[in-house]
C-alpha cells in the first residue's frame, strides 16, 4: 500500500505517549508532530525539550501532557542535556546498577533553538557521535514569543521583526538549510519530514532510533497563527509545501542522499504561497524568483539522489 497515502488503514503503534489536553493552538501541526514523533519512539524515551511553543502549551503547571520522562531546559541546551542523560544512563548500565535497556534519548527543539540560540550545542553533540536523535520542528520562526523571525524564515516572509512594508519585503535572508548543516557533521542519520505525511514521517523517527550513533530530524510545522492561514489548513499546506518542493523529503544515511517522496506532477510554488498572509504583499516577480530558487534546488537534491 503506498505509505504517503493519509487514508489507508494501518497497524500502527495504538499508544499516546503525548496526551490530549494540551493547549496547542487550534490545527497546530507542531502538536501533531509531537504526537506521531512520540508514537514512533515508544515509552521508553528520554525527552529534553528546549523553551518553545511545546514546551509551553505541554507543561502548565501542574500539569503535564507527557507519559515518558521529560524535562524542560533552556533555549540553548537541549542537546547538552540528553547528551548528558545518555552519557549517565549508560555508565550506570556499565556498573551494573540499572538493567541493559535499550532507551531512546530524544533532544527537541523549534527552529530558533535549533537555528539560532542551540546551534554551537547541537554542532558539539553531533560532533561527539553520542548516540541520540535531535529532532527540530520548524515552524520557520519564534511563534511562541510574538512571531519574529529566525534564520529558518523563509525569504519575503513577513514577521513582527522583518516586517513587509513600502521598503522592506519582510524576511531578507534565505532560510537556513538545518539539514544540510547536520550531514556536514558526518553523522549516521538526517531526514526531513512532515506530519501532513505520517507514516514517512514514523519510519524516519524509527530508523533515526534505531540507527547508532547521532541522527537528525528536521520537521516542517505548519503554524496557522504564524503562518496567516486558517486552523483547518494546516495539514493541506504541509502537502503543498511538500508537492511543489519548497520542503523535498529527503533522508541522508551514512551520507548517502536518497528522496523518500517525489512530486508528481510537481505543482508550481505560487499555489504554496497563495493564502498565506506572511506572503500576501509578494508580487509575481518575487513568486517567480522564489520559484527559480525551489527549481535549483531540488535539482541538486534529485542529482544527489541519484548519485547515491
Amino acid at each position: 500500500m503506498d505509505k504517503f497515502s493519509v487514508y489507508s488503514a494501518r497497524l500502527v503503534e495504538k499508544g499516546e505517549y503525548f496526551a490530549s489536553g494540551h493547549r496547542a493552538c487550534q490545527g497546530c501541526a507542531e502538536a501533531l508532530a509531537v504526537r506521531l514523533v512520540m508514537k514512533a519512539l515508544g515509552r521508553d524515551t528520554i525527552v529534553a525539550m528546549a523553551t518553545g511553543c511545546m514546551e509551553i502549551v505541554s507543561s502548565p503547571l501542574p500539569t503535564t501532557a507527557w507519559e515518558v520522562p521529560w524535562i524542560h531546559v533552556a533555549f540553548e541546551n537541549a542537546s547538552a542535556v540528553i547528551t548528558g542523560c545518555e552519557s549517565g544512563m549508560k555508565a550506570m548500565m556499565r556498573k551494573g546498577k540499572l538493567p541493559p535497556k535499550k532507551i531512546n534519548f530524544v533532544a527537541m527543539g523549534g527552529d530558533g533553538a535549533t537555528a539560532d540560540i542551540g546551534m554551537g550545542q547541537l554542532s558539539g553533540a553531533l560532533e561527539r557521535g553520542h548516540d541520540f536523535v535531535y529532532v527540530c520542528y520548524d515552524n520557520e520562526a519564534y511563534m511562541n514569543t510574538g512571531i519574529q523571525r529566525s534564520s529558518a524564515t523563509p525569504w519575503g516572509a513577513s514577521t513582527t521583526t522583518s516586517p513587509a512594508g513600502r521598503l522592506s519585503k519582510g524576511q531578507r535572508t534565505q532560510k537556513k538549510d538545518l539539514p544540510k548543516i547536520a550531514i556536514a557533521h558526518n553523522i549516521p542519520y538526517v531526514a526531513t519530514a512532515c506530519p501532513s505525511f505520517p507514516f514517512d514521517l514514523m519510519e524516519k523517527v524509527k530508523k533515526a532510533a534505531d540507527i547508532e550513533g547521532p541522527a537528525y530530524l528536521h520537521i516542517l510545522s505548519v503554524c496557522p497563527t504564524g503562518w496567516r492561514i486558517p486552523s483547518e489548513e494546516a495539514i493541506r499546506y504541509g502537502r503543498l509545501a511538500v508537492n511543489t518542493c519548497v520542503f523535498p523529503l529527503y533522508e541522508c544515511e551514512y551520507g548517502k542522499y536518497r528522496l523518500t517522496y517525489r512530486p508528481d506532477p510537481i505543482l508550481p510554488v505560487r499555489e504554496y504561497i497563495e493564502g498565506q498572509g506572511r506572503f500576501r504583499h509578494l508580487t509575481p516577480e518575487d513568486i517567480e524568483a522564489i520559484q527559480r530558487r525551489t527549481t535549483e534546488e531540488y535539482e541538486k537534491l534529485v542529482k544527489l539522489s541519484e548519485e547515491g
